[in-house]
């Protein structure tokens, strides 16, 4: 017995589903795509497909935690069901500008010599001491951490 929450991919609602042994499951039918971000706004999130040029939109609640990472121009990998879109995959590693950091004393390492900083999507990251504001730095979307200098 195998006791699972699945997600419904076109309205969001999630279900508690029992599966026994011999239980079978058809696989969806996901196509993925690539499509550019553009901009969002009370109607959710504006994607533009890279391929057709015809524009989407997906809502907050698919978008979720995502939208930290995700400026103006990048693109994304689109997952669609049934030739609808229905969420987004990021790429793993993109360069962001650091716009708040506070100073990174010289000697300051009596802890572990990390500070937090906000990034130009409003995401606060832990980076060593050594980066300032208006750096461009490497972070990794599926961990949301920080990974080098740009």
């Amino acid at each position: 017995m195998l006791r699972t929450k699945l997600k419904n991919l076109i309205n969001g609602s999630m279900i508690d589903k029992t599966f026994q042994g011999a239980d079978k499951v058809e696989e969806a039918d996901i196509s993925k795509s690539k499509a550019q971000y553009l901009y969002n706004d009370a109607d959710g999130y504006h994607f533009m497909d890279t391929a057709s040029y015809d524009q989407f939109s997906l809502p907050k609640e698919v978008i979720g935690n995502l939208s930290l990472y995700m400026i103006d121009g990048i693109e994304v990998t689109v997952l669609n069901f049934n030739a609808n879109p229905v969420n987004i995959e990021l790429p793993v590693k993109i360069k962001l500008k650091v716009m708040e950091a506070p100073p990174g004393l010289k000697g300051d390492t009596a802890s572990s010599g990390d500070k937090v900083v906000v990034l130009e999507t409003g995401a606060k990251v832990t980076t060593p001491l050594f980066v300032e504001a208006g750096d461009e730095i490497i972070i990794n979307t599926e961990t949301g951490t920080y990974v080098s200098r740009a």
